[in-house]
């Protein structure tokens, strides 16, 4: 998400309360068969758990499968706000399972199947559970498809901040951060379950449906155009995105040959004349700072969607509300890297996307004869910088409740704790640090553990202090030499 300057106000930007937190909070628990064995040899099987136990969104997510692909066939107008999908999931089961469960919001279920044959559906809250013909043993591999359709929902959190399916003047987007993503298609929406995606997309024609990945064909029947995008590496469901609009489309290559898309809204595309150029200098700056870029292709999608206040790191496209400039862009890029290909584990752990794409800003203004990052840290640390305000309300690892994820600390702090990492270990380590970081989970989870016991082994210090004062301490540091 964004953290640039040119955003919004660090109030405005940093203390949105996620939305769907009120939604989730009415979710129910579920209730789960006993053990059975069947025909199948799923000896013992139970149902699925609702949520993976995360700390922050114990019940997003689901246990008991490991979601593989999903391959999505969505068809939406605009003007009628309706959505029909078709979500089929494959998926292998982590034990024997009688039931599992998968995560939307709103929408209804008109046909579940697992493996072609029917299944029970039914509904709690924000729960969708479905219970298969025949238990699915441990280590199977299954697949569910689940038929649905309705007007999807924009979550709303207490301080008017939006996700899920939002309306934009001539179409909709799709955003997912934390949980909206459940608004627009049923699946396992915890980010430590990434997964591959075929999302195909029908609207108008004179229409364009822009999402994650390559554009692998486009077709039009009648006066519908299908538009069937692919996503092979993994992703988690939050960086899914649908953005439908009338765009201007742009596709070009990057200086090192990557493949570009580039969809702008006709109302933006002044302000954001040069963003091809844009992308290509951060490509290239940031894989020469951080390592190889991660993912097949890359590019942006500019829309104009007054009042939303925020961009996001939508996986190889990043969604920005309007024109942005590069700090921006070079903040949401850096995601790509910094939580696309490298994703949290927990939600708490969210100061490895946010602060390391902060700090990514800090390096490119060092970098572009701008403040060096001593001089931005100083700024920070003084009060002096207009985002430094709210830095010191919690530890960047441990945000408070769900609302805390994108507050100031996470940011802000995360980025100091960054620098003083790079000041403990010189830059030699600290950049070898972060490329080892992104080889060694690259298009996996990990989590903040890792990331210390990294920083040690690799510079062979003991940085226990640096982290129990920076990363877990509570207030401002008195001092920082």
């Amino acid at each position: 998400m964004s953290g640039s300057r040119a955003a919004a106000t660090a109030a405005g930007r940093f203390s949105r309360v996620l939305p769907g937190v009120l939604l989730l909070a009415l979710c129910a628990g579920c209730t789960g068969g006993a053990g059975a064995q069947d025909a199948s040899g799923a000896s013992g099987a139970g149902a699925g758990s609702a949520g993976v136990g995360d700390a922050l969104f114990p019940r997003l997510g689901n246990g008991g499968y490991d979601v593989r692909g999903y391959r999505l066939a969505l068809d939406y107008t605009p003007g009628s706000h309706h959505l029909r999908g078709t979500a089929r999931i494959t998926a292998r089961a982590d034990r024997a399972l009688s039931s599992f469960h998968l995560d939307l919001a709103g929408l209804r279920v008109r046909k579940a199947t697992v493996n072609g044959r029917p299944a029970k559906a039914a509904r709690d809250g924000t729960e969708l559970v479905l219970t298969p013909a025949a238990a699915l043993p441990r280590g199977r591999t299954f697949t569910a498809t689940v038929v649905y359709d309705g007007e999807p929902k924009t979550l709303t959190g207490d301080d008017t901040g939006k996700e899920g399916w939002l309306r934009t003047h001539d179409g909709a987007v799709a955003l997912g951060e934390p949980t909206g993503s459940m608004t627009w298609f049923p699946g396992n929406h915890h980010p430590s379950d990434k997964a591959v995606y075929d999302i195909a997309v029908t609207v108008p024609q004179g229409y364009t449906a822009v999402s994650n990945g390559e554009l692998k064909g486009q077709e039009t029947r009648g006066h519908r155009t299908t538009f069937r995008w692919h996503s092979g590496e993994p992703m988690a469901s939050y960086l899914a995105t649908v953005a439908i609009g009338r765009f201007g489309i742009r596709t070009t290559t990057t200086g090192k040959g990557l493949p570009a898309y580039l969809a702008v809204d006709p109302t933006e595309a002044a302000g954001a004349k040069d963003i091809a150029k844009q992308v290509d200098d951060v490509i290239t700056w940031e894989s020469r700072t951080f390592g190889p870029y991660p993912f097949a292709s890359t590019g942006a999608v500019v829309d104009h969607l007054p009042g939303l206040g925020y961009a996001l790191e939508t996986q190889t496209k990043p969604f920005f509300d309007a024109a942005p400039d590069k700090t921006l862009v070079v903040h949401e890029l850096a995601h790509q890297w910094f939580g696309n290909s490298v994703t949290p584990r927990v939600w708490k752990d969210m100061w490895l996307n946010e602060g390391f794409a902060t700090y990514a800003e800090w390096l490119w203004e060092e970098d572009h004869d701008g403040r060096s990052a001593q001089q931005i840290f100083d700024d920070f640390y003084d009060g002096t910088d207009d985002e430094s305000e709210g830095i010191w309300d919690f530890p960047p690892a441990d945000p408070p409740t769900v609302a805390s994820v994108s507050d100031p600390p996470v940011y802000g702090r995360g980025a100091m704790v960054l620098h003083q990492l790079r000041r403990a270990v010189g830059d030699t380590a600290f950049f070898t640090i972060l490329r080892t970081w992104l080889k060694d989970h690259r298009h996996g989870n990990a989590d903040t553990e890792q990331f210390i016991e990294l920083c040690e082994r690799k510079s062979g210090k003991d940085l226990t202090r640096l982290f129990d004062v920076w990363l877990y301490g509570e207030g401002k540091p008195k001092n920082y030499g």
